[in-house]
């Protein structure tokens, strides 16, 4: 299918900030220490930190399927089929973990906690609605123009990289959130740190 692989690349490229977003709650080690964490904070560190694994994994995925259809001769209706799917898991993947956190809590013990913490929901929230709307749009496309389809994914594409600029609100949510013994106890976590160390790469925000 001439003329519509190019701009599921562009979409594929634009993409890769949602991996670095979910990295961004998991990538930061612990600097140890005599004293660990308040355990009510460990607990809190867990709630968030056991939703988060399925969740990259659908994101992850996501972003897999997209960019396999790039690679691939695929037909309009291929290409429809699987990106309205990969727009579903990451907003589904964005509200799950926004919603983990929320039912989570403000840390215990830290300043602002609660303004911080509806910062982060907010963000991902915000990301949900946003590929929840791209799905939508990548729905109503004419596969059978193409002409038409083609400069409908361009659209979405173009529409992928203003979302770099909810993917960096997102990340510096997460780290105004992830302040002093927040980081240690998330970076206790068996969940998040094998999220943090299966999505490491030369893109992914280095360890805090």
């Amino acid at each position: 299918m001439e003329g519509t692989n190019p701009v599921n690349k562009k979409l594929a490229a634009a993409l890769s900030s949602g991996a670095v977003l979910v990295v961004a709650l998991t990538g930061c080690t612990s600097s140890g220490g005599d004293k660990g964490p308040d355990p009510k904070l460990v607990a809190w560190a867990k709630s968030v930190c056991d939703a988060v694994p399925a969740q990259d994994a659908k994101i992850k995925s996501a972003n897999a399927a997209i960019s396999t259809t790039a690679a691939d001769t695929a037909e309009p209706e291929t290409l429809q089929k699987t990106d309205s799917q990969a727009f579903q898991d990451m907003s589904d993947g964005y509200k799950a973990i926004a919603g983990a956190v929320s039912k989570a809590g403000a840390p215990p013990g830290v300043a602002d906690g609660d303004t911080r913490l509806q910062a982060v929901v907010k963000s991902f929230d915000g990301l949900s609605v946003s590929y929840a709307g791209l799905k939508k749009q990548v729905d109503a496309l004419n596969t059978k123009d193409q002409a038409k389809f083609a400069s409908g994914l361009h659209d979405i594409a173009t529409q992928m990289t203003d979302l770099e600029k909810q993917h960096k609100s997102g990340t510096d949510a997460l780290e105004k959130l992830q302040q002093g013994e927040v980081k240690n106890a998330i970076a206790q976590q068996a969940s998040c740190k094998k999220v943090a160390s299966s999505d490491a790469s030369p893109s992914s925000p280095s360890a805090g």
